[in-house]
């Protein structure tokens, strides 16, 4: 807190009083929560503190502490922020973190091309091969009566999280839709095919 300028003294706060003692997750968790109040422009208050400790010499310098949530306005500067909690040492600040400039010509988010990989995976699982092999002819016949331009990336991210998993199981990889078709004949089929990972459960 040394050499700031009247009144902007380093504002202190601590995530144990959020969230308790995080043993070796401190540190990131510390930087969460900065970049949290990056976003918002907000310090977030620490909790439970009934007066500073008499430990602390708070008069030599410039540091307070967060009692109360306090704005964090844009100024002209990036806003910074230092980070210890990593087990390393004392009050250091093991880490320093600061606010990314601002992009230019920002395009709205919604005229964006999604992000989507040029190789999508596919998992899909059932009890036993027989159903394995049923769930991709299904599939396969499903997606060949689709347009063009399905969704990939939505249908894998359904497979991966909207179903439940079972113990035989396989995985599709493909750059598009001829090639998820490809697999999936494969699958179906019961034969190898480039693409195409299957596995089963190993008994112990």
């Amino acid at each position: 807190g040394q050499e700031r300028a009247e009144g902007q003294p380093l504002w202190l706060g601590s995530i144990k009083s959020n969230i308790g003692h995080t043993q070796a997750a401190a540190g990131v968790a510390g930087i969460i929560k900065m970049v949290m109040a990056m976003r918002h422009g907000v310090l977030p208050r620490t909790l439970h503190v009934d007066a500073p400790s008499s430990n602390v010499d708070w008069e030599d310098g410039a540091v307070s502490l967060l009692t109360e949530p306090m704005a964090w306005p844009e100024t002209g500067r990036p806003r910074r922020a230092g980070v210890s909690s990593f087990g390393i040492s004392g009050t250091n600040a093991h880490t320093i973190i600061e606010q990314p400039p601002a992009a230019e010509d920002r395009e709205d988010a919604a005229a964006r091309p999604s992000a989507v990989p040029p190789v999508l995976p596919w998992p899909l699982s059932a009890m036993g091969g027989a159903a394995l092999r049923d769930q991709a002819r299904r599939l396969r016949d499903r997606l060949r009566g689709t347009d063009e331009d399905v969704d990939l990336a939505a249908i894998g991210y359904t497979l991966a999280a909207g179903r439940t998993a079972f113990e035989d199981r396989a995985v599709l990889v493909a750059d598009g839709r001829e090639g998820f078709l490809r697999a999936l004949e494969a699958l179906a089929s019961g034969e190898p095919a480039t693409g195409l990972v299957q596995g089963s459960p190993v008994a112990g």
